[in-house]
């Protein structure tokens, strides 16, 4: 295990259970788990939260599992705790699969296994220390919940066919964004993919897919794919996938259910958690799974129990609702228990939320960044506020990086965001 008090532990990195990652208040780990988590198991997870860490639980944008408030000495039990668990969590470059891969009936292939040969093909490879920290490969099989919304260095999307399903290759950005370099046979991907990689690690150790496009025009990337192309097999099919929302209901293979639920601003106190899960049990759960979009799918109910349970949940505080306002809302953890934060983002949430009741929606939504660097949603909304040295910067339409256009003391954002949502409602949207 790597000694927690290493100086490469450095900001920028992803800190997964070997390299804790030092934060304002201590040091912060995070899991990629690869598949259903027992719910003893989560049970586990929440009690170590709470006796190693701040007693805070963390689902992030991407569907990983964060605890935060660690000790270079607690670190070392937690890391310990959770390996007796049995979570199965993957270290090394993100490998991000659809939350309920191998469950569905509707998937054309089980994404979950295509990332675990990945991961061990990659390993085999000198290519895990050469690679940016926070590139990523994104497999989206199909089925339930897709990863249309989901930014990776590198996509591998199912697309259906004469017997067995292709593989679309993209690179740098989501669904919509993506360069897209053309599709290959199923049982080329691993090797496919591993190319790619390769030319990203080329150009340098910090790296990234859109680096690489913006140089050529991704010229590098279609030349590596080019003796492995295949007819396109479904470009029609691209304009017609299902709901990608986690949060409600989700049929099974098996006939039972997933019900989903969302963490208010991404975190949720670990006792509060437990006691969810605690009441998963007993109506029936088998496991629970990390989903993209910070929420939390617990599996094998019928769906009278999903229904029961999603009631119990309400009353203590998570999302069960797709139009809840929280989920139009994203924060980072800001000040004090990020040290890059200039503002306390997270504390900010609940008030501006209010401030913005019956305005947040798909056509409204705020982003709270403790800093520039916006951790927590690297996308474009239609209001953004960014903790500076000097103040609170605004920006309209885009993401932490982009045009300011006002600048206002922490203590008077809700009137500024009133003021600008009241602006947004009477300006006409295309």
């Amino acid at each position: 295990m790597t000694d927690v008090t290493s100086p490469a532990l450095h900001r920028g990195a992803c800190p997964g259970l070997s390299a804790p990652m030092p934060t304002g208040d201590g040091l912060l780990v995070r899991l990629l788990p690869t598949g259903t988590i027992s719910l003893a198991a989560f049970r586990t997870l929440c009690a170590a939260g709470q006796e190693y860490g701040n007693g805070v639980i963390e689902i992030t944008a991407r569907g990983s599992i964060q605890v935060r408030g660690l000790t270079a000495a607690s670190a070392i039990r937690f890391a310990a705790t959770i390996a007796e668990s049995g979570i199965a969590a993957a270290d090394g470059p993100p490998v991000l699969t659809n939350p309920l891969a191998g469950l569905t009936a509707d998937e054309l292939l089980d994404s979950s296994a295509l990332a675990s040969a990945l991961r061990q093909a990659l390993v085999k490879t000198s290519l895990p220390p050469r690679l940016a920290p926070k590139l990523s490969v994104v497999i989206d099989g199909g089925g339930a919940l897709n990863l249309d919304r989901l930014t990776g260095d590198i996509r591998l999307c199912a697309e259906s066919g004469d017997g067995e399903p292709a593989i679309r290759i993209g690179v740098a950005g989501d669904q919509t964004g993506a360069l897209t370099l053309g599709t290959v046979a199923l049982d080329r991907a691993i090797e496919v993919t591993l190319l790619l990689l390769d030319v990203i690690c080329r150009s340098g150790h910090g790296a990234r897919a859109r680096d690489i496009v913006a140089a050529d025009g991704g010229a590098e990337f279609r030349a590596t794919i080019a003796d492995f192309q295949i007819p396109d097999r479904s470009p029609a099919a691209r304009t017609a996938r299902q709901s990608n929302d986690p949060i409600g209901d989700h049929p099974l293979r098996d006939g039972t259910f997933a019900r989903g639920f969302g963490l208010a601003f991404g975190h949720a106190e670990a006792k509060a958690l437990a006691g969810l899960i605690e009441t998963a049990a007993g109506a029936g759960a088998t496991g629970v799974r990390a989903a993209p979009g910070r929420a939390l799918l617990v599996v094998g109910l019928t769906q009278d129990a999903a229904a029961t349970l999603a009631a119990t949940a309400e009353t203590t505080g998570f999302i069960v609702r797709a139009d809840d306002p929280r989920r139009f809302v994203f924060a980072c953890a800001g000040a004090p228990i990020c040290s890059s934060a200039h503002i306390a983002a997270r504390a900010l949430a609940p008030r501006l939320t209010e401030t913005l009741a019956g305005r947040l929606g798909a056509k409204f939504d705020l982003h709270i960044s403790g800093c520039a660097k916006g951790c927590a949603h690297p996308q474009a909304a239609a209001l953004t506020i960014v903790g500076t040295d000097q103040g609170c910067a605004l920006i309209a339409g885009s993401n932490a990086r982009g045009a300011r256009f006002a600048r206002v003391p922490a203590e008077e954002l809700p009137n500024a965001v009133a003021q600008f949502a009241a602006r947004h409602d009477e300006t006409p949207h295309v």
